[in-house]
């Protein structure tokens, strides 16, 4: 077993609950590094040190075996939660950023739209559920993802990677992500335009209509809990359209709209606000495929998020919504599989896909996967990878929380091959 270093925010749910896990089951604690602390150009190796000497006076042994000498296994957690963060990664995205190594970007060679300069982003305040520039977000990230794995090379020797920066990026990106699990032979969703993606509202709208594609979802690409998703339809006759979406807007006489989080459902039939809407999220990165009708309980639609941990399908939910967005940020309704009526069966393919979607993702260990169960065939589509996808509440597997199971297969498994092999790999052998 190796000691486990996590990057991401100290304090909050999820590092504080892989801490929590941790000690319930007697192991040392894991070494937590500040993504703020990073991005004001702390080195890994310095915030590595630091922390090891507040920790000195813990034990580093687990079942008779002193971890302090052995190469680590780096965690990475997502970096949502905190403003200064999200700051942070436009200011590292911005066209004058000291750091321009864009290659874990999936698509680099697409420019953001209205670019802010380092200074002006650093005037940027807080404003709740406020979207200042995901695709500068976006582009910081990457920068970010690339300099922890350059520096990680150097300052953790034999490391490996719990979810390797390089999926990460594709897994952040849906369009990527679709595409990636498209290649792998996973059902997904249809795209629309699946040689051509549309680029802007006029586009999506004419490949709909053409493709006689009359329902929709449109995702912002790099959005989390329903951030930037529209659920869209228009009539094949009238061409009347209707836009559900969490999306807000703020409009000004002098300069562009606030496009903000609202974290609730809004409904829109104007053209006008709809079409800006759409164009926003195609400037910043959109992804559109078919909407797919959902399995349903009690005129309720609902999806699952079922955890995969080195190839295992484990902690499953089912989230059940009146509408046709069941994030559960949205203060949906979560249920067993069973409870939501699932068979068995249908059960079983939900894990097989689940697991089928991860190993897309050769570098990569942990994953919540969303699954859609079509409400009449009772396929399964994947519609969603996400790598920090397992801060599940009161959901078991045998008895054990998400992290707690993690921490127990991770710390089942003997990591003794290269680091350049991937973590999934060596855990299967």
């Amino acid at each position: 077993m190796r000691p486990m270093i996590v990057i991401g925010i100290p304090g909050d749910k999820r590092a504080s609950g892989i801490q929590q896990a941790r000690s319930d089951l007697g192991m040392p604690p894991a070494i937590i590094l500040s993504y703020a602390e990073f991005l004001q150009g702390r080195s890994l190796g310095d915030l590595m040190e630091e922390q090891k000497k507040q920790l000195s006076h813990q034990s580093s042994v687990y079942n008779g075996v002193d971890l302090s000498a052995a190469p680590p296994l780096l965690r990475l957690e997502s970096p949502g939660s905190s403003f200064e963060v999200e700051r942070a990664l436009i200011a590292l995205g911005a066209p004058d950023s000291d750091d321009m190594d864009d290659s874990l970007h999936p698509y680099a060679d697409r420019p953001d739209p209205r670019p802010l300069r380092v200074q002006v982003v650093r005037q940027l305040k807080e404003m709740q559920g406020v979207l200042h520039h995901p695709s500068q977000w976006f582009r910081g990230y990457c920068r970010m993802l690339a300099r922890l794995q350059r520096e990680a090379k150097t300052a953790c020797p034999g490391s490996l990677w719990l979810n390797d920066p390089t999926d990460i990026a594709a897994m952040t990106d849906k369009r990527q992500t679709q595409q990636i699990l498209s290649e792998a032979g996973i059902p997904i969703p249809r795209p629309v335009g699946e040689d051509q993606q549309p680029t802007d509202y006029a586009s999506l709208r004419e490949m709909m209509l053409s493709r006689r594609m009359h329902r929709v979802f449109i995702k912002l690409a790099f959005g989390s809990a329903a951030s930037g998703v529209v659920a869209y339809q228009i009539h094949p006759v009238t061409g009347a359209e209707i836009a559900l979406t969490t999306v807000g807007v703020e409009n000004y006489i002098t300069r562009p709209p606030i496009y903000y989080n609202s974290g609730k459902l809004r409904r829109y039939t104007n053209t006008a606000t709809i079409s800006g809407i759409v164009n926003w999220i195609y400037q910043h990165g959109a992804y559109a495929e078919q909407w797919i009708p959902k399995a349903g309980l009690k005129g309720k639609a609902f999806d699952i998020r079922q955890l995969v941990v080195l190839r295992e399908a484990c902690h499953a939910v089912a989230r059940v919504s009146p509408t046709p967005i069941t994030n559960l940020h949205l203060r949906n309704q979560r249920m067993s599989l069973s409870e939501a009526g699932l068979s068995e069966p249908v059960q079983e393919q939900v894990r097989n896909t689940a697991v089928q979607a991860l190993a897309a993702f050769p570098r990569s260990g942990v994953a919540g996967i969303d699954v859609l169960v079509s409400g009449g065939s009772q396929q399964c589509f994947v519609a969603d990878v996400n790598p920090f996808g397992d801060l599940l509440y009161d959901v078991k597997y045998r008895g054990s929380s998400t992290y707690e199971w993690e921490m127990k297969v991770l710390s089942a498994r003997d990591y003794i091959t290269p680091p350049s092999t991937p973590l999934i790999k060596e855990g299967l052998s």
